[in-house]
């Protein structure tokens, strides 16, 4: 994995200087090394990459040299990839191909984790087992304090993940059962809850797309590949890549649309997320994200215009036009869907003119003032309540253990850029209030139609 050694230079003592603060190699330790072993004996090599542990992502992949646009980086065979080809092949396929109820891939996948981290030193998957993340500062990990502190729509969406997650335990202890012959300990202290929880993130926050043919055991979409070395890669929203298994090489590889300077951390790119999905599907945020909203809850419409006798009529219209989700704030302003919501919200009880408005036709001077304030009683309500919610992390930052002290620093994180993102908003909403011939569009973007 590391080059041969040899005596420092002047540049590389200032290449230690610029990054010495911020770039920690790991490739040799123990638990890297044998990953590595473990891939070179499946057909892997890797001589542009190494793991390292940065102070502002954690672990990740640093380059040897210089990448170059274009270039590939990774190409992982598929010897090397877990997946549900992996575990219908294992001990458990034989499990599982008899079991009286098709089974999930997912399910499939995080029952081969739980048993092979329980087989330790003796599963063939170890190396890669030992790298994995011990937990996770998903929301299915959060403490019930962490919840509360959660903005209400990511608070909702996180109690539904947490949900699911026992849902996945609960549902499934008959399949646990039959599995006691390939366990060494009763199977209900195995296959816990806890250990389902951490098999279900590790999958969910860590594979990578791959579409599989159906089979006749398992029933569902199966799209996971888990795949070693390749899930160090930290996600930053503005890299390009190209990510895919090519068939011809029967290899998952990533290409690197723009290139990456020498001894730099190379990043992948999940996908056009704002900070919530990710916090939600991964467990971090992206600084300077530039997809970063503050989602506006129904709820707090409906508080917020509560003396409208007519409001659940209008929201009854919204919710049929497929306009009561995804209401946003950027640093912008409010979005076209939330100020056509709020137009639509204006207007007297006249289904004909909700539907013209609906349709781009501009309303009149007074309700789009109105539209526009009550948008910003919106930021000023949200903006409240996320000062409230920081004030709550630092009193449970000085009570807390270390596990929830990271779930606190992600949500903090994403607590601190909404505060931005209002702030921003609010300064851009007052402006227009005091020069109102500078009224917001009522046509929509094409990004906001969908």
């Amino acid at each position: 994995m590391r080059g041969c050694r040899h005596r420092a230079g002047r540049a590389a003592r200032r290449r230690r200087q610029k990054f010495g603060n911020t770039i920690q190699s790991v490739s040799h330790q123990l638990q890297y090394v044998r990953l590595m072993k473990f891939l070179h004996q499946r057909g892997f090599t890797s001589t542009l990459l190494q793991p390292a542990l940065f102070t502002d992502t954690g672990r990740g992949l640093q380059t040897f040299r210089a990448i170059k646009p274009g270039q590939l980086i990774i190409s992982l065979p598929e010897s090397c990839l877990l997946t549900t080809s992996t575990v219908l092949n294992s001990y458990l396929g034989q499990y599982i191909k008899s079991w009286k109820h098709r089974l999930s891939p997912l399910l499939a996948l995080c029952v081969f984790l739980v048993c092979e981290r329980h087989r330790g030193e003796a599963s063939d998957w170890f190396p890669y087992i030992d790298t994995l993340p011990r937990t996770y500062t998903c929301p299915a990990y959060f403490t019930d304090d962490v919840m509360a502190v959660l903005p209400a729509c990511v608070r909702r969406w996180a109690l539904e993940q947490r949900q699911t997650v026992q849902e996945f335990h609960s549902s499934n202890q008959d399949f646990f059962s039959s599995l006691q012959p390939v366990v060494s300990q009763p199977v209900e202290d195995v296959l816990t809850y806890a250990a389902l929880r951490w098999a279900w993130c590790s999958v969910n926050t860590r594979s990578v797309f791959m579409s599989h043919p159906p089979n006749n055991f398992l029933s569902g979409q199966d799209v996971y590949a888990l795949a070693p070395f390749l899930d160090l890669l930290n996600h930053q929203p503005d890299v390009q890549v190209k990510a895919s298994f090519n068939d011809a090489t029967r290899c998952y590889e990533i290409g690197c649309v723009s290139g990456t300077l020498r001894y730099q951390q190379a990043f992948i790119n999940y996908g056009s997320h704002d900070n919530q999905h990710l916090l939600l599907e991964y467990g971090f945020v992206a600084s300077s994200n530039p997809h970063s909203v503050v989602y506006v809850d129904t709820d707090l419409l409906c508080e917020v215009l509560k003396g409208d006798k007519s409001l659940n009529q209008k929201l009854q219209f919204l919710k049929e036009n497929n306009l009561l989700h995804n209401l946003t704030v950027s640093g912008e302003g409010p979005s076209w869907r939330l100020m056509t919501a709020l137009r639509l919200l204006s207007m007297p009880q006249t289904l004909h003119q909700w539907k013209a408005v609906l349709l781009g036709q501009a309303v009149c001077e007074e309700r789009e003032e109105w539209s526009i304030h009550t948008a910003q009683t919106l930021c000023e309500r949200l903006l409240q309540d996320t000062h409230t919610a920081l004030d709550k992390i630092k009193d449970l930052l000085q009570l807390c253990d270390p596990s929830v002290r990271e779930q606190l620093d992600v949500v903090k994180a994403l607590r601190q850029e909404e505060r931005c993102i209002l702030g921003r908003s609010l300064v851009m909403l007052q402006g227009i209030m005091r020069q109102p011939e500078e009224l917001l569009p009522c046509q929509p973007d094409v990004d906001n139609v969908s």
